[in-house]
């Protein structure tokens, strides 16, 4: 008997009928005799609508307030979870997250799990009842609702598989499992049969939308075995046919090369001018920071003959306006002009093989020279190596890359 958590995201509950398959795929794992917990997000476009509704009344609205009217989409899913496991005879409740309670720090939209207490649901799992809860959100010690972030409900689930202690935390959603590219630009990418935390964490923070960062992060924290998998295909998570995201040692066969991803999220700053001495970066990076904006690649160039540099780095694009004001309303720090290009994209190579690997750089770097595509940043890791190009060149570049690598073929090249 294992004790599993499975996730079903919004593709996957978006109406009755979704909901009733998902349900299907419950009871079949409650009959092979594992306890199981249900986490659910919102019906697929009901959050949009519901943020939707907060900006239409206010675009300045309590974030307090905002948590509690995003917070009902995956309250509904639950609901509607337990009713249709209960029609098939199957003993289900659900839990909402202050019952249970899943408590977070105080940082509404974005909130972090502190605890998660399981004393309770250890019982009712241990009595054969199935328990649902809904995934992005907890409560304060205040006792007021906080959502985790957008693709939160993957935090949930693997924070609560953690929690529980489960064996396997299993991510059912649209697609098969982790990709060496995006299937939707690459024909031919392959699915990863297995792949380590560490690659899975940067495949994640570079683009690819398969599994949300902080789910990675924490899985990887507690030891987790994460399943991504298919709800529309006939197979459970315990037949594991989709990706296992686990620790490296349990990885036989290491590719040089993982997976290509890519990002069209970016926005390129330069900030022009600004004098070349100490604490110059930390004027400029600081209020960024203070400002909740993640800085992401990061070039200094080389101090010119006035005592002048230039310094480049990107945000996501859906915080350049306001990374802008930031730095024009700075009274600490002085420069030229401002320069922004939201028309950029990063392209990334990520593996564990290339630790030990050369050529790997090189490879990536002739190969988009041989396609004209100019490179204006570069950023590196011990497993990845990530390039800024123009936007209009993204599919181009991932295209050139996951064959130069030899990823369709399950080549070790690198």
């Amino acid at each position: 008997m294992a004790l599993i958590v499975m996730k079903f995201g919004g593709t996957s509950v978006a109406d009755i009928e979704k909901i009733e398959n998902a349900a299907d795929k419950v009871v079949k794992e409650v009959e092979r005799g594992n306890k199981v917990t249900v986490v659910v997000s919102a019906m697929s476009g009901v959050t949009n609508q519901l943020v939707e509704y907060c900006s239409e009344i206010s675009s300045l609205y309590d974030v307090r307030e905002y948590d509690t009217v995003v917070a009902s989409g995956e309250q509904v899913t639950a609901g509607l979870m337990a009713i249709a496991l209960q029609k098939r005879g199957v003993t289900a409740r659900s839990w909402l997250g202050w019952q249970i309670p899943i408590k977070t720090n105080t940082i509404h939209g974005k909130a972090r799990i502190e605890e998660i207490e399981t004393k309770e649901l250890h019982k009712r799992l241990d009595a054969g009842e199935v328990v649902v809860v809904p995934g992005f959100q907890g409560v304060t010690k205040n006792k007021r609702i906080t959502t985790l972030g957008r693709g939160g409900s993957d935090t949930s689930a693997v924070a609560m598989a953690a929690a529980l202690k489960a064996d396997r935390c299993d991510i059912y959603t649209d697609v098969k499992g982790v990709y060496t590219a995006d299937p939707r630009i690459v024909p031919k990418a392959r699915m990863i049969p297995k792949i380590s935390y560490e690659e899975m964490l940067e495949l994640a923070s570079l683009g690819s939308k398969v599994l949300q960062t902080r789910s990675v992060e924490m899985g990887a924290k507690s030891g987790v075995p994460i399943q991504v998998l298919s709800t529309f295909e006939p197979y459970l998570g315990s037949d594991l046919k989709g990706t296992l995201v686990t620790k490296e040692e349990n990885i036989v066969e290491q590719e040089i090369v993982s997976g290509i991803a890519h990002n069209k999220d970016e926005a390129k700053v330069t900030v022009v001018g600004v004098e070349d001495k100490p604490g110059i970066a930390a004027s400029l990076f600081e209020p960024l920071a203070k400002a909740a904006i993640n800085v992401d690649m990061i070039v200094q160039n080389i101090s010119s003959r006035d005592g002048k540099t230039d310094m480049t780095f990107t945000v996501p694009r859906t915080d350049l306006e306001r990374a802008l004001k930031t730095l024009e309303n700075l009274k600490t720090l002085k420069y030229e002009k401002l320069i922004v290009d939201p028309k950029v994209a990063k392209v990334s190579v990520v593996g564990i093989g290339m630790r030990s690997h050369a050529g790997v750089a090189n490879k990536m770097f002739r190969t988009l020279a041989d396609k004209g595509i100019n490179i204006q940043v570069i950023s590196t890791s011990e497993i990845k190596i990530s390039v800024l190009i123009q936007e209009d060149y993204t599919e181009l570049a991932v295209r050139s890359l996951h064959s130069a690598y030899g990823l369709e073929e399950n080549k070790k090249i690198a």
